[in-house]
């Protein structure tokens, strides 16, 4: 039961990060869209992997963990899971990229892949939930 809890506890983290990622975006403030976006993506993806019983303290290794655990085994869309990698890409470029310039097109399109990631990672949560109560 304590991992359902953490689940979904992270999984409505997501769904705030998406709503900073919009306020930023709304706001013109790119380089900060990107990031709560990623993070979006990053918080349910570790969402799904509580249920799992995995974590990491690093990004690299959530993601090794998803891609490994989640993607391969065909728990969630691969071409979703590639949104994720670049997504950390983008974010690590804004956050600590000297003369990076991250444009409204770039925050548009990285929120549009961590809407589109959240909403699959809820649907995929429900499945893993039903599937492990049933």
């Amino acid at each position: 039961m304590r991992r359902i809890n953490l689940a979904k506890y992270r999984i409505e983290k997501a769904r705030e990060n998406l709503q900073e990622s919009e306020d930023a975006l709304d706001q013109d403030h790119f380089g900060m869209s990107v990031n709560r976006s990623y993070y979006a993506m990053f918080t349910s993806a570790r969402a799904i992997l509580a249920l799992k019983e995995l974590d990491s303290s690093k990004h690299s290794g959530v993601i090794a963990l998803f891609s490994q655990y989640i993607i391969k085994p065909g728990l969630f869309p691969k071409e979703l899971g590639k949104f994720f990698r670049k997504a950390k890409r983008i974010r690590e470029d804004a956050d600590y990229g000297d003369f990076v310039e991250i444009t409204k097109e770039d925050a548009q399109m990285q929120l549009e892949h961590a809407k589109e990631f959240v909403e699959q990672a809820q649907n995929s949560l429900q499945e893993m939930i039903k599937d492990a109560k049933g």
